[in-house]
């Protein structure tokens, strides 16, 4: 027979411990002055950038005007307006492979074109990379076609130091480090006179002139922001709400508020731990968040099944023996999946970066935090509930039912 561990021993001191935690994590919420803030919360200019090399300068000195197009399989150049004969000038990737065969398929079917170029002419085609002018009207003014060659190193330390006189201004890394690739968040008012051309061109200061193509680059009002976190909010308050709903559905009332107990422990463990730690608080961490409440009230669910089986096969049983049977029997189960579900998100927190790793050690904490939240605040809600609330219920009938024998023998 399977010895079963007491963990309703455990139940007050556990109910002390995640109180002081999530109190500290209050605690250091205000102390901080509220979440350290990401860019997806925060009104101000917002700029997707790379640092990648210039592959070459294209002018166009020729009749009427020349639209230059960049797509994933190549580039066009249509020729418009009076005295041309508005022809579509194709040159597909797949089949000028280099910057040298591309190079000179332009200049030979294009008339008034100027290209110059700044990369080795072996430099595959493949590489380039498509700027936030879209696509323009090429002229006197050159426009720059950037390349980025993969397995680049990263260069994420290096932008950093050149931005971080920048008042108010934050940097997140999008992609791999060899990606170079960066999404730049200053918030509204700050950073005195600097805008958008002053970033790139304090960055092309650090890497060189023409190393910094802009692939977007938008403004983010207050108000928009601010419907962003309240909308984070209501999804938060649903979720919350539904599972409720689900679970009370499924089991019995003290079930369902300690199951939304449990998943509320967990929301706010990770909350005082993204306080603590100052990571980011932005939609990657709104979707572990998220993503730890749909694992933690998984699992206990399956510790509330088995409960409800145990209580079938040993009906003489007290409840608090019954619950610790139930855990004891499920803990394996709970263990095994947990670490195999960990494993695979330390592999995520060990070889990627930026937000990507914040996802990670998110889901890591609340991992823990979703076991500890089913044995110790759903069971042990359900254990409190039985004991005291139940309890009360069967004074109050034993009252009623002494004061109508007393009546019945007056009488």
């Amino acid at each position: 027979m399977r010895h079963v561990v007491k963990f309703s021993r455990f139940f007050l001191p556990a109910m002390v411990f995640s109180l002081l935690l999530i109190g500290g994590g209050i605690a250091v919420y205000i102390l901080n002055g509220g979440f350290n803030l990401g860019i997806d919360f925060k009104a101000g200019l917002i700029q997707e950038l790379q640092i990648a090399p210039s592959a070459f300068r294209i002018t166009y000195n020729g009749k009427g005007n020349a639209t230059f197009y960049f797509t994933r399989s190549g580039v066009e150049i249509v020729i418009s307006g009076p005295d041309t004969d508005g022809a579509t000038h194709t040159f597909n990737f797949a089949e000028y492979t280099t910057l040298d065969s591309l190079v000179e398929a332009l200049g030979g079917a294009v008339d008034g074109l100027d290209i110059e170029t700044e990369a080795p002419g072996s430099t595959a085609t493949a590489w380039f990379i498509q700027n936030a002018h879209g696509n323009p009207q090429i002229n006197a003014e050159p426009y720059v076609v950037h390349y980025l060659e993969p397995g680049s190193s990263g260069v994420e330390s290096e932008v950093r130091a050149s931005l971080d006189s920048i008042e108010g201004l934050s940097v997140q890394v999008l992609g791999t480090p060899s990606d170079r690739h960066f999404l730049i968040r200053m918030d509204e008012g700050s950073g005195g006179a600097v805008n958008s051309d002053d970033i790139t061109a304090r960055l092309e200061e650090a890497f060189g002139a023409g190393e910094v193509v802009v692939t977007r680059s938008d403004f983010v009002g207050s108000r928009f922001s601010k419907q962003l976190a309240d909308q984070a909010g209501w999804l938060m308050f649903f979720t919350l709400l539904l599972i409720l709903a689900y679970a009370s559905v499924r089991f019995k009332p003290q079930f369902a508020i300690g199951a939304v107990l449990a998943i509320a422990h967990d929301a706010l463990i990770m909350v005082a731990f993204i306080t603590w730690s100052r990571m980011e608080f932005n939609t990657t961490t709104i979707a572990a968040i998220l993503t730890i409440l749909g694992y933690s009230i998984n699992d206990t669910i399956v510790v509330f099944d088995r409960i409800r089986e145990v209580r079938r096969l040993y009906p003489d049983e007290g409840f608090t023996k019954l619950l610790d049977r139930a855990i004891t029997e499920t803990l394996g189960r709970t263990v095994i999946t947990t670490l195999t579900t960990m494993l695979a998100v330390l592999s995520l927190y060990i070889f990627t970066s930026g937000s990507m790793k914040d996802f990670a050690l998110a889901l890591l904490v609340g991992m823990i935090s979703g076991v500890y939240s089913t044995i110790f605040v759903a069971c042990g809600f359900s254990s409190f509930w039985q004991k005291y609330m139940r309890r009360g219920k069967r004074d109050e009938a034993l009252k009623g039912y002494v004061k109508a024998a007393a009546k019945t023998a007056g009488a």
